[in-house]
């Protein structure tokens, strides 16, 4: 009868010690890795501003009259729906350049705490690499940061849905 006991409570302390488990402190590790890929979409962030005015459809449709065919280089900025989270409204803006996923940035976020601004600082790098990789809002949640990933790729598939891609 002791042997028994002392196995049930063995096991119950097992478990417990397995549940408590925090992987988000091993994953943090892998967030410094894509705040290396964040620094080159800041990049291409600083070189989209020049895109995005209105005078690159006309410098594309000039060009193309030369040779007798049009060439139409097309930039465009849509903005998802704002989700309503547990935490917070999560809202994505997207730009594509002929209708290519070129930026993605999350234009509202949750952060009525600091925690909500580390899991931010820590999800949405990850989330924006992905995106412009999959090149749709087919992506996959990050791992402690679910209900902000959820809300970030529902409002990035309406602005996806909004473009017609």
């Amino acid at each position: 009868m002791k042997r028994a006991i002392l196995a049930i409570v063995g096991t119950v302390a097992g478990l417990v010690l397995l549940l408590s488990f925090k992987t988000h402190q091993a994953s943090s590790s892998g967030g410094a890795g894509a705040a290396a890929g964040t620094g080159s979409g800041t990049d291409g962030g600083a070189a989209a501003p020049a895109p995005s005015a209105g005078s690159s459809e006309s410098a594309g449709t000039g060009t193309g009259s030369g040779t007798g065919k049009t060439t139409r280089s097309t930039t465009r900025t849509v903005t998802g729906k704002t989700i309503d989270t547990r935490w917070g409204p999560v809202q994505v803006q997207v730009t594509l350049k002929d209708g290519k996923i070129t930026k993605v940035q999350a234009i509202q976020l949750p952060s009525e705490n600091p925690r909500d601004r580390e899991i931010n600082n820590f999800a949405v790098p990850q989330l924006d690499q992905e995106t412009l990789s999959a090149q749709n809002a087919q992506i996959d949640a990050v791992s402690g940061a679910t209900y902000t990933s959820e809300g970030y790729i529902q409002s990035l598939q309406s602005a996806l849905d909004k473009a017609g891609k």
